[in-house]
């Protein structure tokens, strides 16, 4: 199987985007610089359209993905990263919630590591999970880049200027 690699600058820093055929497998926030990862010319069409919703989702316009979605994972990943889709932009909940609606309160901790095996940053989003007490933890992109996500969700979905 190929996969189709594509370095997206954002506001947040490079994006490596990276597609097979038809699904986006990955977008992780890039050490390398961005010319290293402009291995084709012409990105795959599934690349195109995840940098047109990304491109939305930066202006504010669009903050909802409807992007083929493609995750090596246990079921149990799956199963959270699936309800991390089901968090609207400008909301956030806890690993706490998140495990009680697996319908195991216990799981926080195992919420928490399948939160960060999340590999498709922004667009699967686990930035929006925070501590129980609200504060904000844990962000493989650094908390910086969290704080920035929700405070540009809560700005065009509320009118609010900072959450953090």
């Amino acid at each position: 199987m190929d996969i189709n690699t594509y370095g997206y600058e954002s506001p947040l820093g490079v994006l490596k985007i990276c597609s097979n055929e038809d699904h986006i497998i990955s977008v992780e926030y890039a050490h390398e610089n961005i010319q290293s990862l402009h291995k084709e010319e012409e990105p795959a069409p599934v690349i195109q359209e995840c940098i047109r919703q990304l491109d939305q989702y930066f202006s504010g316009k669009e903050l909802h993905f409807t992007l083929p979605l493609q995750q090596a994972g246990t079921a149990f990943q799956q199963s959270v990263w699936s309800l991390l889709l089901k968090i609207k932009p400008g909301e956030t909940y806890s690993y706490l919630q998140l495990s009680k609606r697996l319908g195991n309160p216990k799981a926080i901790r195992a919420v928490g590591t399948a939160n960060g095996a999340n590999n498709i940053a922004i667009i699967v989003p686990c930035h929006r999970v925070i501590g129980s007490t609200g504060n904000l933890v844990g962000y493989a992109g650094g908390l910086w880049r969290k704080k920035w996500l929700l405070d540009h969700e809560a700005k065009h979905c509320h009118g609010i200027q900072a959450l953090f």
